[in-house]
C-alpha cells in the first residue's frame, strides 16, 4: 500500500533507491579508506593539509547521500528498479571493451589494436555497412597518426614489435 508521500512524488521513481544506496555505500567506502590514501602533514595549516579537502568532500558525500536516502518517499525495490539497474549495467560493457583495449596495446601495438577495436566497436554500435567500417578504420589510423606523430605522445612499443627486423622495429616503436 502506498503512502500519501509516495503518491505525491512527481519525479521518476525507477532506480532512485538503488542509486541512493549505491552512492552512500561507495561514499562510506571511500571515507573509510581516506587514512590509507592521504597523509596528515606535520607543521602545515589545516586548509593546506593533504587530507583536509578530500575529507570535507567525502564527508559531504556521505551526509548528502544519507539525506537523499532518508528523504526518499519509498524504500522498496520494484521491477522498474531492476530494469533501470540492468540499463546501468549495460554501460559496463564499454568499460570491458576499454579494458581489453588497454591490455592488448602493450602486446600487439597501438596501431594494430586501434585498427581492430574501432571497427569492432562501430560494428557493436550498429554501423555494419562496409562504408562505415572503412570509415572507422580510417578514423583509427588518423587517431594513431595524430597522437603518435603530431602530438608526440609516448606509448611504449609492443611485444609483437620485437619480432620485426631492426630498422622496421625502430620505425614501429617510434611512429606506430
Amino acid at each position: 500500500m502506498t503512502t500519501e508521500r509516495e503518491r505525491r512524488f512527481t519525479g521518476p521513481r525507477r532506480g532512485q533507491l538503488a542509486f541512493a544506496l549505491g552512492f552512500l555505500a561507495i561514499s562510506l567506502l571511500l571515507l573509510a579508506c581516506i587514512r590509507d590514501q592521504t597523509v596528515w602533514a606535520a607543521k602545515t595549516g589545516l586548509a593546506a593539509q593533504p587530507r583536509f579537502w578530500p575529507a570535507i568532500g567525502l564527508g559531504a558525500m556521505v551526509a548528502l547521500g544519507g539525506l537523499h536516502l532518508y528523504r526518499l518517499p519509498w524504500r522498496r525495490f520494484t521491477r522498474f528498479d531492476g530494469a533501470e539497474m540492468r540499463r546501468w549495467a549495460a554501460a559496463l560493457e564499454y568499460v570491458l571493451w576499454f579494458m581489453a583495449y588497454v591490455v592488448a596495446v602493450p602486446y600487439v601495438g597501438y596501431l594494430p589494436v586501434t585498427m581492430i577495436f574501432v571497427p569492432l566497436l562501430a560494428w557493436r554500435m550498429g554501423y555494419r555497412s562496409g562504408r562505415m567500417l572503412a570509415i572507422s578504420v580510417g578514423f583509427a589510423v588518423a587517431v594513431v597518426l595524430v597522437f603518435k606523430m603530431a602530438l608526440s605522445v609516448r606509448i611504449p612499443g609492443a611485444v609483437l614489435y620485437e619480432y620485426l627486423p631492426d630498422a622496421l622495429r625502430g620505425f614501429f616503436i617510434l611512429n606506430l
